[in-house]
């Protein structure tokens, strides 16, 4: 039987791609998940603008009929902190994603990189457009990705507009929705400290896997997992501007769940031992 059959939680996903790539890369998440039980939507952003990029994300959480895990991975964190304030979300994931705070964009979290980190080998605007350079591109963004298929990403890139980078948050839906950060240890596009920072100031639970950035590719039952984990809360609810959640988690048969448990720093544990 499902974990999304037995949880009585939510059973909407809506996974949302970050820059160079499109939708397609969700395929292997998208499988484990709807093999769960799971209803799952992919949201194909054109990566022109944040504005833009929210608004298609807003339209596919508006077609759910109720209430929706919203996943981001690496820009995606950045539409998905922006989107997430949609009442129809529950919860955020972040995959090795940007978790911007209010009036923060992806070029301001990418402007000055600490010394000795990685660089994305981000070739000079055309035209208003991005491109990762396609000889670097498995090294940086797919290292861990089967290497015919890194090279069909690096040659199949989709152009990341330059205004998409300079988007604002308005208010970061992380600072009142639970989230959950997935840091890939490996990665060279987003350094695994600059994931570990974002993922603590927003308060998500973490969890830290070996991968590169494209994580959600070579490894899509770590990721779906994380999600799946997160779908069996149950409720979510805000009182008095602070985020609470009731849960109750099907897997684990000597706990039993918390009555309210405020979302406050790190979440430390959804459940307690059963008396």
């Amino acid at each position: 039987m499902s974990h999304a059959s037995t949880a009585n939680g939510v059973k909407n996903v809506v996974l949302v791609h970050g820059g160079f790539v499109d939708g397609s890369g969700w395929e292997g998440v998208y499988k484990v998940l709807k093999k769960d039980g799971f209803s799952v939507t992919i949201v194909q952003n054109p990566t022109l603008s944040l504005a833009g990029d929210v608004a298609v994300t807003k339209r596919a959480l508006a077609a759910q009929g109720g209430q929706a895990i919203l996943v981001g991975h690496s820009y995606g964190g950045a539409v998905i902190t922006e989107a997430g304030n949609d009442p129809n979300v529950a919860g955020l994931v972040y995959v090795a994603a940007f978790a911007p705070d209010k009036g923060e964009s992806v070029a301001s979290l990418i402007k000055d990189p600490p010394p000795g980190v990685p660089v994305p080998p981000i070739l000079p605007p055309r035209d208003g457009y991005l491109f990762l350079d396609k000889a670097k591109f498995a090294a940086s963004f797919a290292a861990d990705v089967e290497a015919g298929k890194a090279a069909f990403m690096a040659d199949s890139q989709v152009p990341w507009g330059v205004d998409a980078l300079s988007g604002t948050i308005s208010e970061p839906a992380w600072k009142r929705k639970p989230s959950w950060y997935l840091v890939a240890k490996d990665d060279r596009m987003i350094p695994p400290a600059a994931q570990r920072l974002m993922s603590k100031r927003a308060g998500a639970t973490v969890v830290e896997h070996s991968g590169s950035h494209a994580i959600y590719v070579s490894q899509p039952d770590v990721v779906a997992a994380l999600i799946d984990n997160e779908s069996t809360l149950k409720t979510f609810v805000v009182e008095n501007g602070k985020p609470y959640l009731r849960a109750e988690n099907p897997r684990y048969p000597n706990l039993i769940p918390q009555e309210e448990l405020k979302i406050q720093g790190v979440m430390v544990a959804l459940v307690r031992k059963r008396k």
